[in-house]
């Protein structure tokens, strides 16, 4: 076979200098004509190069679509995984920088979520088996799950920091700044989230194999909606009405309650943003839905 169908662009080849000009070196195309020898042009040289070097080289198409060489290689081995950052967007896709001459593609088929161009995802280098090309995928959970650290000396409560690689039904799994694998079960997480997207999260649960569970909700928030349901329960049971408001001693809203006057106001705001209640004059009562 002619291995000059061998070389393709977005693969990297080890290749000899055949010959040098004032502009760069030609690295010889292994086709016997020396009209399909590669150019490494001087900008593209990271070291200088002579005659009958074997060099390795990252192979792309320039603006006129000819095969050309660059000895800026990516910064990873293929099967390897680190956080990357999308450049451009494409109908089939989206290409990653990872320190090439040129960004690596991205099939739309490996994309997780609607990454935008500035992003930066976790993801993976990969040769793909029909063309021998160079590749990038966000599908990283087998990755993650090796490069992984179990959790030690974490505890319920602690803060911990990471990006998210992948969103199920289920949740969104984060990979931490510590190499921990936490989970966030979608009742944990009040907003949209991207993938690849950084958050801090309150460890909820450690888990016996090292894993933890986590929660994108504020303490805050979870007692505000903890003590709405305490004070809409109460309604409920009371003719769907409250002869208490923000106007009432403190003493009497805990001896009801169990609950402080400032935590009583947050609730029943929470429960009026969420229309669920309204005012009348000496209290509140469950609002009607229209």
């Amino acid at each position: 076979m002619n291995e000059k169908f061998e070389l393709k662009p977005m693969t990297v080849a080890i290749l000899k200098v055949a010959r040098k000009t004032d502009f760069g070196a030609f690295l010889d195309a292994k086709t016997g004509n020396s009209n399909d020898d590669i150019l490494l042009h001087k900008n593209q040289q990271t070291a200088e190069v002579n005659i009958g070097d074997k060099v390795e080289v990252f192979l792309y198409l320039d603006p006129k679509k000819k095969l050309t060489a660059s000895m800026r290689l990516p910064k990873m081995k293929v099967g390897q995984i680190a956080r990357l950052k999308i450049i451009n967007l494409t109908e089939d896709g989206a290409f990653v920088e990872v320190g090439a001459e040129r960004g690596i593609f991205m099939p739309f088929a490996e994309m997780l979520g609607k990454p935008k161009v500035g992003d930066v995802v976790w993801a993976k280098l990969y040769k793909d088996e029909k063309s021998g090309r160079l590749a990038v995928s966000m599908k990283v959970s087998e990755e993650i799950q090796r490069a992984a650290k179990p959790a030690k000396n974490i505890q319920i409560g602690d803060k911990i920091t990471g990006a998210i690689y992948d969103i199920t039904q289920e949740g969104a799994f984060l990979f931490s700044d510590e190499r921990h694998i936490v989970f966030i079960a979608k009742t944990e997480i009040p907003r949209y989230l991207n993938v690849g997207e950084v958050v801090n999260a309150r460890v909820t649960f450690v888990r016996n194999d090292g894993k933890l569970d986590a929660s994108l909700k504020e303490l805050k928030e979870l007692t505000i909606n903890s003590d709405a349901e305490i004070i809409f329960k109460f309604m409920q049971e009371n003719g769907g009405k409250m002869n208490l408001n923000d106007k009432s001693e403190p003493d009497e809203i805990y001896n009801i309650f169990h609950m402080s006057k400032a935590a009583f106001k947050r609730a029943c705001g929470h429960l009026l943003k969420e229309r669920l209640i309204e005012k009348i004059d000496n209290g509140y009562k469950i609002r009607i839905k229209d």
